[in-house]
């Protein structure tokens, strides 16, 4: 028998471990628990698999051992791991034991997770319960952790396995947890599709100036084709801040740069006097985001909101704002998911749209399924932005827009609808290729554009109209007049019937 644990069984090992707090503890809540929890088995095992490498090829010479260890990702200080705590579990004060290890690994690894466990409180009273409760739930998540299937040592499963039970954890919180998930989570299909339509490559600088925790920069690192990138986020909510730099960690991806900020007013990612710049943006903000900072749009030392200030109550052209100006000049990528609306509403927004039109950098406009997020179930659409086709880029001739509908494609699912690969693939085709196909695509001129006001709504480009069938009122007539003459006749013969059998009607 295989001695490798497959993705199912750590994935559904991890999940049961729910158990735990459900119906105590709320979604949004208890995943930081279990996330955490399976980050410190992680660490735990990769270090002693270390640990038993390093015996061997130096026998017992403890000062070479120690220092090999030193030049490792990380460092598990001594008393600090899961084998530890799992001793203790029976402690009484177990919660205030965990938290200790916690410090402990995040003091030693400052570089890589300063401030990763500052927002997890494993002897919480108002999370977890009084003394008893705490204690026993704290002990079964302790015990789930330490099953066979959950040996995470890399011997037997593989960092993408880690990797992947951390997204797939996610997604099921974001599931239960509702629209409270639309701060931490983007759907993988949603996320492999932005993704690819704003193609990273090697070399490239790629941001996501609300990353959530982190799914969609993991996405647009795998598709580069090779480990020659670097990845930058921002993400103003501290705890999914955290869970952000645990998937870098957990993808070997810990060289990404995530800072705790609130991007529109407080931008971490600077250089100088200036934001940096990136090759590739992408990014799902929050939908039409109130008290975003509109007050002090006016006076951004960043200079963003040059076209217009949006509206105090929708953020959303401030955050597609921000992207293009830490796009590069002339050959930066932007892909950002927004609702509906960015596409129409008049006002501040128009005078914004109608700008970024003018200046010639929005390239597509994809209209995908309703019902594909857990935090909403309105219908969304993608914008992608292509600064090299402004002067001097490699595009500059392009003029045109190309606008897809693909809202009629999708799977439908008990919760929400899903985007299979076909799904994806059919738009991809189509945008590489800047195809007209009917009831689906179509390229518009500027001048089509400008004269429906800059209004991108789908629907006055892409004709998906589908013509009823013609309706013989007179032919149906007869078939009514006919089915009722065959039904007086079967009533006549069911009379019939029954009186030879002497039934009285």
């Amino acid at each position: 028998m295989s001695d490798q644990i497959t993705q199912q069984q750590v994935n559904q090992t991890a999940w049961a471990a729910c158990d735990t707090f459900r119906g105590v503890v709320d979604a949004g809540q208890y995943k930081d628990y279990i996330l955490v929890m399976l980050f410190l088995k992680y660490i735990s095992d990769l270090w002693n698999d270390h640990v038993d490498t390093y015996k061997k090829q130096f026998g017992g010479d403890e000062d070479r051992i120690r220092r090999r260890l030193e030049r490792e990702r990380f460092i598990l200080p001594e008393g600090a791991s899961f084998y530890d705590l799992h001793e203790k579990r029976n402690e009484a004060n177990i919660g205030e034991l965990i938290n200790i290890a916690l410090e402990a690994i995040e003091e030693k690894n400052r570089t890589k997770l300063e401030g990763v466990f500052r927002n997890i409180d494993f002897n919480s009273e108002a999370n977890l319960g009084k003394v008893k409760d705490r204690n026993r739930r704290l002990k079964n998540l302790l015990e789930d952790f330490a099953k066979p299937a959950m040996d995470l040592r890399p011997s037997r499963v593989t960092e993408d396995i880690i990797g992947e039970c951390y997204i797939y954890l996610i997604s099921r919180f974001a599931s239960d947890a509702g629209k409270k998930a639309g701060e931490f989570y983007t759907p993988t299909p949603v996320s492999r599709l932005l993704a690819k339509l704003a193609a990273p490559k090697p070399g490239d600088t790629i941001f996501d100036p609300a990353c959530g925790s982190g799914s969609l920069l993991v996405q647009a690192a795998q598709e580069v084709g090779s480990d020659n990138y670097a990845l930058f986020g921002q993400e103003s909510n501290g705890a999914t801040w955290a869970l952000a730099r645990m998937n870098m960690f957990l993808h070997s991806k810990d060289a990404a740069r995530i800072e705790w900020c609130d991007t529109l007013n407080s931008p971490a990612l600077i250089e100088g006097d200036h934001l940096m710049r990136f090759d590739v943006v992408v990014a799902n903000p929050p939908f039409s985001l109130d008290k975003w900072g509109a007050e002090h749009a006016g006076s951004d030392q960043y200079k963003r909101f040059w076209r217009g200030i949006p509206p105090k109550s929708k953020g959303d052209y401030a955050f597609i704002t921000h992207m293009i100006e830490t796009a590069k000049r002339q050959s930066g990528r932007v892909a950002v998911i927004v609702p509906h609306g960015v596409l129409f509403r008049g006002g501040a927004e128009g005078v914004i749209r109608k700008a970024l039109i003018e200046e010639n950098l929005l390239d597509a406009v994809i209209g995908l399924p309703a019902n594909l997020f857990t935090s909403t179930g309105i219908p969304v659409a993608i914008l992608v932005f292509d600064r090299s086709r402004e002067e001097g880029g490699a595009n500059e001739v392009r003029k045109d827009i190309l606008f897809i509908d693909a809202s009629k494609d999708f799977t439908p699912s008990k919760t929400q609808n899903l985007m299979d690969e076909s799904h994806v693939a059919r738009v991809l085709e189509t945008y590489r290729g800047r195809l007209d196909v009917a009831k689906y695509s179509r390229k518009a001129s500027f001048d089509e554009i400008a004269g429906n006001d800059f209004n991108l709504n789908i629907p006055r480009y892409v004709d998906t109209f589908e013509a009823e069938e013609e309706i013989d009122v007179a032919a149906i007539q007869r078939d009514i007049e006919r089915l009722e003459a065959e039904l007086v006749e079967v009533r006549g013969r069911m009379a019939s019937y029954l009186k030879e059998l002497g039934v009285d009607v």
